[in-house]
């Protein structure tokens, strides 16, 4: 099929999903669409089991299989969700819980990677690189995910921007450790120096300088959008940072979703208080939250089917289930840690804990990463694991996470 073909049949499939959840399930948007995609997925794959002689299973893994949806997530949809999501975090939120945010971006990110890591290495027995690199890959959470089923719960400002700042960031630095771990685990299939000052090389590289980037593009956009007052190019504009902003960082060999995240919180504080009026501000707000929740969905109904991408065998989702306890021992260590560190010199609402924890969503970039691994005797098993930890994390801790947030997050949080 051709990328237009594929293209219209991803929108109307998550049309059609998105109508039966709305009439039937009535979930949220998102999780709601995974759901009834994963249910229609199973449903194939039973039919196949029993009526073997169909095929139908087959040629639907060979059709998801060729959608390439780490390409399309990891090299398009993710620069898109990542600019819309920082868009709406204002730099003045941003800096009043900066150092929490940074700490759980960096220091969590490193220990949930470890913590992860380790308990897989104990637990399946494969190189203790190669189970790191797992680690690397189920650690980021999921922003669009995040911040959608919090909408409805009463959070504090700090706290939504707390979850929001450090599930952004955290995507950014979690993916360039994802790439270091997999330049140690995978010479042979790494671009760039090998060993341990090559690694740092390339952290070096790719996290400041995409930073760097994303933010002399944002300043470049913003100060061309001073001496226009054009609605519809100011949009366009935008549209052009958040998809040549990242296809820039690719080819310079930059974090291309930390030069997103950077490029989308000057644009949406500094670009609209300075650069935007008051009629462009509002388009360009409406625009990127239709784009957030269209690919949003999109993004969704193909995890839904990426089923027909993972080996369902017996031994292996025992090892799932076991790794989704290990995930959120991750995530607990994460969040965890750098609060202890905070708490002689900021104070935390009680919630603030089992909030960022529980809420703290695995999502498409994982299953992407999973997918994008070199070939190799492991891969199998980690990617079924990533996958059932994802479909868990949207579903059960999507569901719950709201109820959480509104039961122990209602006392204000001060800092």
């Amino acid at each position: 099929m051709s990328f237009l073909q594929i293209t219209s049949f991803l929108i109307v499939l998550a049309g059609v999903f998105g109508t039966i959840n709305y009439f039937f399930l009535r979930l949220p948007a998102a999780i709601g669409i995974l759901v009834v995609a994963l249910l229609a997925s199973l449903t194939a794959l039973a039919v196949d089991f029993f009526v073997p002689g169909l095929g139908i299973a087959a040629n639907l893994k060979t059709v998801v299989e060729g959608l390439q949806f780490s390409d399309a997530l990891l090299e398009g949809m993710l620069g898109l969700l990542l600019f819309a999501g920082a868009l709406h975090v204002k730099l003045s939120d941003l800096r009043a819980v900066w150092p929490t945010v940074l700490l759980m971006a960096t220091i969590g990110v490193a220990l949930s990677t470890a913590v992860i890591g380790i308990g897989f290495f104990w637990l399946t027995g494969m190189p203790l690189l190669i189970a790191l690199v797992f680690g690397a890959l189920v650690t980021p959470t999921d922003p669009v995910a995040v911040m959608g089923v919090l909408k409805e719960a009463n959070l504090s400002k700090a706290l939504e921007t707390k979850i929001a700042g450090e599930s952004l960031f955290n995507d950014g630095v979690a993916y360039v450790l994802f790439l270091v771990l997999v330049g140690l685990a995978f010479p042979h299939d790494a671009h760039g120096d090998g060993g341990a000052m090559g690694a740092i090389k390339l952290f070096v590289q790719e996290a400041f300088g995409g930073a760097a980037l994303g933010l002399a593009l944002g300043w470049l956009v913003f100060r061309v959008m001073r001496h226009i007052d054009d609605y519809s190019l100011e949009v366009l504009l935008t549209l052009g940072l958040a998809f040549g902003g990242y296809e820039l960082a690719i080819w310079l060999h930059v974090s291309a979703p930390i030069a997103a995240v950077c490029a989308g919180l000057l644009i949406g504080d500094i670009g609209a208080k300075h650069g935007m009026s008051e009629q462009t501000r509002e388009y360009v707000d409406k625009f990127w939250i239709l784009i957030d929740e269209i690919l949003n969905a999109v993004l969704f109904m193909l995890i839904g089917i990426e089923v027909f991408a993972v080996q369902l065998e017996a031994d292996f989702l025992v090892t799932a289930v076991i790794s989704i306890a290990l995930a959120l021992v991750g995530r607990l260590a994460a969040v965890v840690v750098p609060i202890t560190l905070l708490r002689p010199f900021r104070v935390f609402a009680p919630g603030v804990t089992p909030i960022m924890t529980w809420g703290g969503l695995k999502g498409g970039i994982s299953v992407a990463l999973a997918l994008s691994l070199p070939d190799s005797e492991y891969k199998p098993l980690i990617l079924t694991v990533t996958y059932v930890i994802v479909i868990f994390s949207i579903i059960v801790q999507g569901l719950t996470i709201g109820r959480l947030a509104n039961k122990v997050g209602r006392e204000p949080d001060l800092m």
